[in-house]
């Protein structure tokens, strides 16, 4: 067996729950188990390149902040450029802005304006899909600098709360979800 080889039941299985994290009512779905294991994190990281196949992305946009993580990881295994989005106020330089509303409030995402050529490749990287607040923000500012988005990834996503269907026309995937 390959010792970078995990399977999505592993992971699955990985996962912290976290009871009313960031505030009551909220089960948050804690991934750092999987960071800290190193064959689960590459392993992770393999599996997001196979959903990379037949893409050629030329960057991997990653959403703060967890997105950093596996985004930046997944750009290194592909040879490709990694291309942050930002909290806002957390980026020098021009930039351009999105709001969006999350299960437990809202936000503002940035981008760099020359951090992504018109019709270049794009893949998205985050670590979980919920309402696809943060996602759809990304691909607002993606669609602002005429990128091609081939997919947008995730590690894991929580189907109940539909986010899949708010980004629509992207192709989304994850790698496990909960129902």
């Amino acid at each position: 067996m390959n010792p970078d080889s995990v399977t999505a039941t592993e992971l699955r299985n990985a996962v912290r729950d976290v009871p009313d994290f960031p505030k009551s009512g909220i089960l948050f779905r804690d991934l750092n188990p999987i960071l800290g294991n190193p064959r689960l994190f590459r392993g992770t990281v393999k599996l997001l390149a196979q959903e990379c196949e037949g893409s050629d992305p030329v960057k991997i946009v990653g959403l703060d902040a967890r997105g950093f993580i596996f985004g930046a990881a997944l750009a290194h295994e592909l040879g490709v450029g990694f291309v942050p989005v930002r909290k806002k106020g957390k980026l020098p330089g021009r930039t351009i802005s999105h709001r969006y509303e999350l299960e437990y409030g809202s936000a503002e995402f940035e981008m760099h304006c020359e951090s992504i050529l018109s019709g270049e490749r794009v893949v998205v990287v985050d670590d979980l899909l919920a309402t696809g607040g943060s996602a759809g923000a990304a691909l607002q500012l993606l669609k602002q600098l005429d990128a091609d988005v081939q997919r947008v990834l995730f590690v894991v996503e929580l189907e109940f709360l539909k986010g899949r269907a708010t980004l629509h026309p992207a192709e989304v995937r994850s790698l496990f979800s909960y129902s």
